[in-house]
């Protein structure tokens, strides 16, 4: 497959590197001339077999796309579509943006307003990274993640959701069907908010220097993602503010109640019973994998298995089945959960 990637970044790098290696044909674009120079260098680098181009233009990157794949921060989405509108470009879309609605509203108003139906999948690899930049790309990066592959009732294209899937999986990638708003609200809780926990954390340190030198595994731990650059999550946390306020104030009303247990006569007793749930959630996570079992590729299946948290790992070559896990308790999925 020819494949164009807008944005060579962490995430956009990485999908570049990882296609090449599968053997596909990648067109690596980044409005960023340095960008494009190390993606350049790194190409020339590579074994042959796994290569890519870089090109100057969004219009040299499309020229011969069958995917193109938009990889740039939720800010700078919009001028992309318009580009690609400008162009003519008709083929199929996705994103890796880390929030979906306003990416889903951006292409229903920017790629088509010249009539030219591209068809558009939002997408998001659950495999960031703090670090970021084409020298952080790692083709393996995929391998095991969740991959959200939205899946708009009345607004996506099956066959077109299903080849992004084969494309997905074939990367190393557990696909999960949701719809934009499902997405957004599950990663405010466990993307989003932990950002914003971790920077704060990150900066209580500053003003105590022997902290700083105390802090091990605990800090360390809870603030790794505090390093990411700051407008990425910015943008990643306030494109989704109407998921990410009410997320927070539930972690706030939860610090809230363990606050009060510290006022009580025995504290250490009183913060037990607010510790245990974390304890039990943490240690069962991540979840176990049930029996994979066949399952119609369907738009209402599919997204009842996204929504008891299952995936999908394989899709059938008649692109009639999918083939679907859930995770355990139960060693099976039930038909009844997903359709048949």
């Amino acid at each position: 497959m020819n494949v164009a990637v807008i944005g060579l970044g962490l995430i956009g790098g990485s999908v570049l590197r990882a296609l090449a290696l599968a053997g596909h044909a990648g067109y690596g674009h980044d409005a960023d001339p340095a960008a494009r120079a190390t993606a350049r260098t790194a190409a020339a680098q590579a074994p042959p077999a796994a290569r890519w181009q870089v090109v100057p233009t969004v219009r040299d990157a499309v020229a011969r796309a069958e995917l193109v794949v938009v990889a740039v921060p939720l800010p700078a989405v919009a001028a992309v579509f318009d580009e690609l509108a400008d162009v003519g470009y008709a083929g199929l879309v996705t994103d890796v943006t880390s929030v979906k609605s306003p990416v889903q509203l951006l292409a229903e108003q920017r790629l088509h307003r010249h009539n030219r139906l591209a068809s558009f999948v939002g997408g998001h690899p659950m495999a960031g990274r703090e670090t970021s930049g084409f020298t952080a790309a790692d083709p393996g990066l995929f391998a095991g993640a969740a991959w959200v592959l939205c899946l708009e009732p009345g607004a996506t294209t099956l066959t077109d959701w299903l080849e992004l899937a084969v494309l997905a999986t074939s990367l190393g990638a557990r696909v999960v069907p949701a719809t934009a708003a499902e997405h957004d609200r599950a990663v405010a809780t466990v993307s989003h908010v932990p950002h914003l926990l971790a920077a704060a954390l990150a900066a209580a340190t500053t003003a105590d220097p022997l902290a700083g030198t105390l802090a091990a595994g605990s800090f360390r731990d809870g603030t790794r993602v505090a390093a990411s650059h700051p407008d990425l999550v910015a943008a990643m946390c306030g494109g989704n503010a109407p998921a990410v306020r009410p997320a927070l104030d539930a972690i706030l009303d939860a610090l809230g109640d363990a606050r009060a247990a510290l006022d009580a006569d025995d504290p250490i007793a009183a913060l037990r019973p607010w510790l245990a749930p974390g304890c039990a959630a943490r240690t069962a996570w991540p979840p176990q994998p049930g029996k994979p079992l066949e399952l119609p590729a369907r738009a209402d299946a599919l997204l009842r298995l996204g929504r008891a948290g299952g995936w999908i790992t394989g899709v059938a070559e008649d692109r009639r089945t999918v083939t679907a896990v859930r995770p355990r308790p139960g060693d099976t999925l039930d038909q009844s959960d997903v359709g048949d």
